[in-house]
């Protein structure tokens, strides 16, 4: 039995500028699986965030827009989707928590309508009462203390952790199949994400809820996620399981992001691993592999034509000349 529920085949996606139309997301190609945490990791501006609007169909408007590719959520293309039938996707088979709740959440209304409205909107059979009891019971599943006397507070008279424990209950309140988190810990202090992740890992053993979780933390990526993508420059450059990327990672760009990450056991104040070189501006992406300006293994080719993303492993696929 097929256990794939999302397949992002070949997606570009691109923004027009005052002269041009500029390419932000390039022939991106991922698979989620039921009940599995797929990790989108890279660092600011490699286009995550932009996949992860198209896949909800927000990208900003006039300016962005999908050029090619499939989302099919099981067998419905997001892509072609009419504009009609984007609210019953929405929230009720995919849901999106982002980055800085604050200015998710509607600073004038109390928590208690905020989430009662994403229960209305997806399950309009539920009465009032029901759904009174039901807020009550999803703030309750988010492990926020006393739900019934919360409800009537403002987004302000609660902490970020809190306030991000809401959007998380606003997500699932329509028991979504997928679940797209966006940065939902970088705000956070190490404490209160650690308690966050915890939420997340145990609502989904619950639920079944698969999640795409954006980040360009790895050790968020190690702490919960099955399998990860690893993005540079609109693209994906490797993909493997977890424990494979960790143990064994084969694009430089990857292996350059783990030499960075500090360690207990390095020296103590010694420098540490930086990749040298700048990402380049969207205007300026070279034709071949966009980390060959960067990569002290970059042979000619490398700056001729971007290689294919190869399976060099189970389940493992990097896009580098090294391996094909």
């Amino acid at each position: 039995m097929n256990d794939t529920i999302l397949r992002v085949e070949q997606l570009s996606v691109s923004f027009a500028t005052e002269t041009d139309r500029l390419t932000a997301v390039e022939d991106v190609s991922f698979r989620l699986h039921r009940g599995e945490t797929l990790g989108l990791v890279g660092e600011s501006g490699c286009g995550k965030s932009v996949t992860a609007l198209s896949i909800m169909r927000l990208l900003p408007q006039p300016a962005g827009r999908i050029e090619a590719g499939r989302i099919l959520l099981q067998e419905t293309d997001i892509v072609r989707l009419p504009a009609a039938d984007l609210p019953g996707l929405r929230g009720r088979r995919i849901a999106m928590i982002f980055q800085e709740p604050m200015t998710a959440l509607n600073p004038v209304h109390r928590i208690g309508r905020q989430v009662a409205e994403a229960v209305h909107l997806h399950r309009p059979e539920l009465d009032e009462r029901t759904v009174a009891r039901e807020v009550v019971t999803m703030l309750e599943k988010v492990r926020i203390p006393e739900p019934a006397a919360r409800v009537k507070a403002y987004p302000h008279q609660i902490s970020g952790g809190m306030r991000q424990r809401v959007m998380i209950a606003m997500a699932l309140a329509a028991r979504p199949d997928i679940l797209i988190a966006d940065e939902p810990t970088t705000a956070l202090d190490v404490t209160i994400q650690a308690q966050i992740l915890s939420l997340m890992r145990d609502l989904q053993a619950e639920t079944g809820t698969a999640i795409l979780f954006i980040t360009h933390d790895l050790g968020v990526i190690a702490e919960l996620c099955h399998r990860v993508a690893v993005m540079y420059a609109g693209r994906i450059v490797e993909s493997a399981a977890v424990e494979a990327l960790f143990r064994s990672p084969r694009h430089p760009y990857t292996r350059g992001l783990m030499a960075a990450v500090p360690r207990l056991d390095r020296t103590p104040k010694s420098p540490l691993a930086t990749i040298e070189g700048t990402v380049p501006a969207l205007g300026t992406m070279p034709p071949g592999c966009r980390f060959a300006n960067r990569c002290p293994q970059a042979m000619e080719r490398c700056h001729r034509a971007p290689p294919p993303l190869t399976e060099v492993a189970d389940g493992h696929a990097v896009a580098c000349y090294l391996y094909s």
